[in-house]
C-alpha cells in the first residue's frame, strides 16, 4: 500500500512597501501641489498691486499722490540711470556694513551662547544682559556709540551688531539645550569631555536652531545697516542716506524705488543663509517630516 505524503509550501509574505530615505514612508504628493505652491503668492502679490493702485488712485487726491506713486512711477525710477547709479554705490556700502555687521553678531553671539550653555550660573549671569541690549532703543545708544566710535564705517558696523545680535544669542542656546538627555547619558557612560560634549554632540544638533537665527539676524542686520545710515549722516551714502535724501525732497517715485532695492537685500542675504542651513543639515534634518 502506497502512502502518499502531501507538503503544504507556506505563501511568501505579502511585499512590505519600501521605505524612503531615514526610515520614513514615502511621500504621497498631492496632484495639483505645484501650481498651488506658485498660484497662492501670485495671487497674494496681485493683490497687493491692486489695493497699491486703489490707494494712489481712490483715497489720495491727485496732489498728495507723490506719497504714493503708482507703480508704473516707480518702474520709470528704476530705467532713469543717474538715480539707479546712485542707488547701486548706496546698496554697494549697505551690503559691506551688511555682512561685516553679520560676521562679528555671529561671533559673537555663539560665543556667548556657547558660554552660557556650559553653566547654569552663566547663564543666569550674562542672559539678562542679552535680553537688555535688546530692549535698549538704539537711539539712546546713538550719542555714546558717536562719541566713542564717530560717525563713520565702525559706528553703522556697531548699530548692525546691536540690532542683529540677540537671536543668534537665543537660537543657538536654545539648540545646545534642547539635546536629547539620553545622549547626554551615552557620553556621559563613555567619559567624555565637557569639550568633545560640545563640538560632537550639542554644535551638530543644535544646527537647525542656530542657522534659524542666522536667517533672522541676516534680515535684521539689513535693518541695521539702514538705520545706522539713518542715524550717522556722514562718511559714503548707505541706502539710508538715499531713502532720507529723496524723503527730503518728495520724490516718491525713487523713494519707493530705493525701499524694494532694500526689500530686495533682506530677502537675497535671507535666502542665502537659508540655503546655507538646508547644505549644512539639509541631509538629516528634513523640516517636511516635522510640518507633516
Amino acid at each position: 500500500m502506497t502512502t502518499t505524503v502531501t507538503t503544504t509550501v507556506p505563501e511568501a509574505p505579502a511585499a512590505v512597501p519600501a521605505l524612503g530615505t531615514g526610515g520614513t514612508a514615502p511621500l504621497v504628493r498631492r496632484r495639483g501641489a505645484g501650481v498651488t505652491r506658485w498660484a497662492a503668492p501670485l495671487a497674494v502679490f496681485a493683490a497687493l498691486i491692486g489695493l497699491w493702485y486703489a490707494i494712489t488712485y481712490l483715497v489720495l487726491e491727485p496732489s498728495k499722490r507723490f506719497l504714493m506713486p503708482p507703480p508704473q512711477d516707480v518702474l520709470a525710477a528704476f530705467g532713469d540711470g543717474p538715480t539707479m547709479e546712485r542707488i547701486g554705490e548706496a546698496l554697494a556700502q549697505t551690503v559691506k556694513v551688511t555682512f561685516t555687521g553679520l560676521a562679528i553678531a555671529i561671533v559673537i553671539g555663539m560665543a556667548w551662547a556657547v558660554l552660557m550653555s556650559q553653566a547654569k550660573v552663566a547663564e543666569r549671569s550674562l542672559f539678562p544682559y542679552a535680553v537688555a541690549l535688546q530692549c535698549i532703543p538704539i537711539l539712546a545708544l546713538v550719542p555714546l556709540i558717536a562719541f566713542w566710535f564717530g560717525y563713520g564705517f565702525p559706528a553703522r558696523v556697531i548699530v548692525c551688531v546691536l540690532i542683529s545680535l540677540f537671536p543668534i544669542v537665543s537660537n543657538t542656546l536654545f539648540g545646545l539645550q534642547s539635546v536629547d538627555r539620553g545622549m547626554h547619558e551615552l557620553f556621559d557612560l563613555h567619559g567624555a569631555s565637557r569639550t568633545t560634549r560640545l563640538l560632537k554632540l550639542q554644535l551638530p544638533a543644535a544646527m537647525p536652531a542656530i542657522f534659524a537665527g542666522f536667517r533672522i539676524s541676516a534680515g535684521l542686520s539689513v535693518v541695521g545697516a539702514i538705520v545706522g545710515d539713518v542715524f550717522f549722516k556722514q562718511g559714503q551714502a548707505g541706502l539710508g542716506i538715499v531713502l532720507d535724501n529723496f524723503r527730503n525732497r518728495i520724490q516718491g517715485a525713487e523713494l519707493f524705488a530705493t525701499i524694494l532695492v532694500a526689500a530686495a537685500l533682506g530677502f537675497a542675504v535671507f535666502a542665502l543663509f537659508g540655503w546655507l542651513g538646508r547644505l549644512a543639515v539639509g541631509r538629516w534634518y528634513d523640516q517636511s517630516v516635522d510640518a507633516s
